[in-house]
């Protein structure tokens, strides 16, 4: 073991490497020197009964049962004759408590010394429980060392004196965080978890003890000496909850649990805090700032594994939540993609928004029809898969060169496709649009599908002026358009000729003077009579 001295631990400095506004308060740092190897006598004598009735060593129970004891009442006396109650009203007995101590450590010592006698010649059971029958032994001598160097007026008289820098009495509320016996609740916990931990701790005693209790417990557990060690550590592999001492060198408990919250990568790792130290305002700090729990040195078995068993659950049933969440928001996102694959972005919107009927009146938009000339030919010399695919191909590729113009696709019928321009938002150049696309539609088929058995060549009309547009539909949803301009440009393109793209004047009048057109002059249109038409043929 390596104590420190109370007047030469340096302030601990956060982080960034400015010293820490917190001190610990010097009758607190006594305490918490004297309870490391009372927690390690306790720790071990508890142990040990686990491994002697295990290892069929039932005789020896009696005696290690007495060091459990004398353990426990070394700790009490700790925390009863060091209060700082009791140094505010000037009651402390030095020699009293010289002598109240001396009992349960001569009774530790000497039940020690007697059990490795017993132990030392059993080859069954001696290379089991000498060792740490040997550190119990240690532990009381370190703890008598502490006690001359200590519990001495000189360090006494300035413990009272420098006054502590947080209130050292426990306030009711921070009460209930330090209890040491187990609540019905938790000693009816059900079984245990298992996991990754990580114990951080100074002290190498400490870390053995809780390394070996939780290993027993079915846990694996990883273990390091300081905070800067855990950070690295916790970036280089998955733990599942950490035991983080509250006091130590180089950074405190406090500190590296305020550097984990701000890492979003390990913010949401369960932190226990752990410490011998009767600093409750650190503690509640500690809570406050995003520790799960807290526990006091030395631990009660119960009341470990019943805090880690729900400290675990809880995080379990948080990472259940946030799976959840991430499917539920995987799932959004799909029916978002489902629904802008059925509407446009803007009506999907309002259609989410809680329109449930959606009707829009335009003045002036630009309509495009196309359908695929000798397809239908075409069909009765391929299969069905391949007539799909080269549908599949040819359309995927309309709707890449729709999204470069930012034109609606609004629908498929067998193998004609619809588009329009200026809807559902408005755009001055719907037209100049609709005709950068017929353009590209009719170069892309040419390029890629008129070396077929029978050449698919592409048929297109195209016509600008008023509609209606809305969705008609309750469980599946349909955006269409209405309108003589909707028929007309069906029209115009019924009446095309393959390779060619067919506007009414309307479009013309629009265009003209930035693209070239060739008159084709009137013709008989069903249902409309004579009309005056063009072919599109390129740009100017």
């Amino acid at each position: 073991m390596n104590p420190r001295r109370i007047p030469k631990r340096p302030a601990s400095r956060s982080a960034g490497g400015k010293a820490a506004s917190r001190t610990v308060d010097p009758l607190a740092r006594i305490r918490h020197d004297l309870r490391t190897p009372a927690s390690h006598i306790l720790g071990y004598a508890e142990m040990l009964q686990e491994e002697a009735a295990e290892a069929g060593g039932a005789r020896l129970l009696p005696d290690l049962k007495r060091i459990e004891e004398a353990g426990r009442r070394l700790i009490d006396l700790i925390r009863e004759e060091l209060s700082p109650e009791r140094f505010a009203n000037r009651r402390l007995d030095l020699r009293h408590l010289h002598a109240e101590l001396r009992t349960p450590l001569n009774h530790v010592i000497g039940y020690c010394e007697i059990l490795m006698e017993q132990v030392e010649g059993d080859k069954a059971r001696g290379h089991v429980l000498l060792p740490d029958l040997q550190k119990i032994h240690n532990a009381a001598q370190e703890f008598l060392r502490l006690m001359g160097e200590l519990l001495v007026p000189a360090e006494l008289e300035r413990a009272a004196g420098a006054g502590p820098a947080v209130v050292p009495a426990a306030r009711p509320e921070a009460l209930a965080l330090s209890r040491e016996l187990p609540t019905e609740a938790e000693r009816m916990t059900g079984a245990p978890l298992t996991g990754t931990l990580l114990v951080v701790d100074d002290d190498a005693s400490n870390r053995e003890l809780l390394t070996r209790r939780l290993v027993r417990q079915g846990f694996e557990v990883e273990s390091v000496e300081s905070g800067p060690a855990a950070l690295r550590l916790l970036r280089a592999r998955k733990v599942d909850l950490i035991l983080l001492d509250l006091i130590m060198p180089l950074m405190d408990g406090d500190q590296v649990l305020a550097q984990l919250k701000a890492d979003p990568a390990l913010r949401d790792i369960p932190v226990i805090m752990l410490s011998a130290l009767d600093e409750m305002d650190s503690v509640v700090r500690c809570i406050l700032m995003g520790a799960e729990d807290f526990l006091a040195k030395p631990f009660n078995a119960v009341l470990l594994r019943a805090r880690l068993n729900a400290c675990l659950e809880k995080h379990r049933l948080r990472q259940q939540e946030q799976a959840y969440l991430r499917a539920i928001e995987n799932e959004r996102a799909k029916s978002e993609t489902l629904l802008l694959n059925i509407l446009p972005q803007a009506i999907a919107e309002r259609l989410k928004g809680g329109e449930t009927t959606i009707v829009d009146s335009l003045a002036e938009v630009t309509v495009l029809f196309a359908d695929l000339v000798g397809f239908t030919e075409l069909t009765n010399q391929i299969s069905s898969v391949e007539m799909v695919r080269l549908l599949d191909d040819i359309f995927s590729g309309f709707d890449t060169l729709a999204e470069e113009q930012r034109l609606e696709k609004i629908k498929t019928i067998g193998d004609a496709y619809m588009v329009v321009g200026g809807l559902p938002t408005p755009r001055a150049d719907h037209a100049e649009a609709v005709a950068e696309l017929a353009l590209a539609m009719v170069a892309h088929v040419e390029r890629h599908f008129g070396s077929y058995k029978t050449p698919i060549r592409l048929r297109l009309g195209i016509n600008t002026g008023p509609v209606i547009a809305g969705i008609i539909g309750r469980h599946k949803f349909n955006y269409d358009l209405w309108g003589d301009t909707v028929n007309t440009a069906s029209r115009m393109e019924s009446h095309s000729l393959p390779g060619r793209i067919q506007v009414t004047e309307s479009t013309y009048r629009r265009l003209k003077g930035r693209y070239a057109f060739e008159r084709r002059g009137e013709i008989e249109v069903k249902g409309k009579g004579r009309m005056a038409t063009w072919f599109l043929t390129g740009r100017q």
